[in-house]
């Protein structure tokens, strides 16, 4: 059976912690806690440990993990562009539950999956977390439960679901809101592309709070995209 330490409790906080720094610089998993749910974690950098998390969930390549950072410098060393609008969304919403996808740097020597040539990157607020990606830098990381069954909020539900497949469990206790975080498309701002970020996902940041950080740039909600299609459709 795999270790599950109590980070709440000082003597097995930083005995945990180190063994999960370890861990992932073997090229294995660990379950961390984040601000929304628990978080299945992998050195991004290896393409090893990236394929072994998706085992681990039963995903696929088609399903790349985001990538989690400890703030807005690694963000710039990961994509290729982030637009002044990125900058604005970072500020406002940054630590916390608000992934967002830009192009990634071509240069990376990574193997996410199918991303594209894109990277989805958010910055949690858990001190857990970011102790974690100050000390191993990146990690791909995906909620901790197997695909196509509610995140885990609790570390326990990630164990039984997960088991053996992780390393490392680092408990803080039962996630607050449970709530996935928002995930919104950027690469639209950079290039040529349609000058519009995109909602892929609702989640922990609400629409209209993103739309008051980027008014016009945030694409409308789908009801009103279907409003403006029957509009443009009725007219010659």
């Amino acid at each position: 059976m795999s270790p599950v330490f109590d980070s709440r409790d000082e003597a097995q906080l930083l005995p945990g912690l180190r063994q999960a720094r370890q861990a992932i610089a073997r090229g294995q998993l660990i379950v961390l806690p984040t601000d929304t749910v628990y978080g299945v974690a992998a050195d991004a950098f290896s393409p090893a440990a990236v394929a072994r998390l998706l085992a681990a969930k039963g995903r696929g390549r088609q399903s790349p993990p985001p990538v989690l950072v400890p703030g807005l410098s690694t963000l710039q060393a990961l994509a290729a562009d982030v637009p002044e609008p990125v900058e604005r969304l970072v500020e406002a919403f940054w630590p916390g539950g608000l992934t967002i996808v830009l192009p990634s740097q071509p240069s990376l020597s990574w193997d996410l999956g199918d991303t594209f040539g894109t990277v989805a990157v958010r910055m949690p607020d858990d001190r857990i977390a970011l102790e974690m990606l100050e000390e191993c830098g990146p990690l791909a990381v995906s909620s901790a439960n197997l695909t196509g069954k509610p995140a885990a909020v609790a570390i326990d539900e990630a164990v039984d679901m997960l088991g053996d497949s992780v390393a490392v469990y680092l408990d803080a206790g039962t996630r607050e809101t449970g709530i996935p975080s928002t995930i919104v498309d950027a690469t639209g701002l950079v290039g040529d592309g349609e000058r519009v970020v995109r909602v892929l996902r609702d989640g922990a940041i609400s629409r209209a709070r993103l739309r008051d950080v980027l008014g016009d740039l945030l694409a409308a909600d789908p009801e009103q995209a279907d409003d403006a299609a029957a509009s443009v459709g009725g007219s010659a």
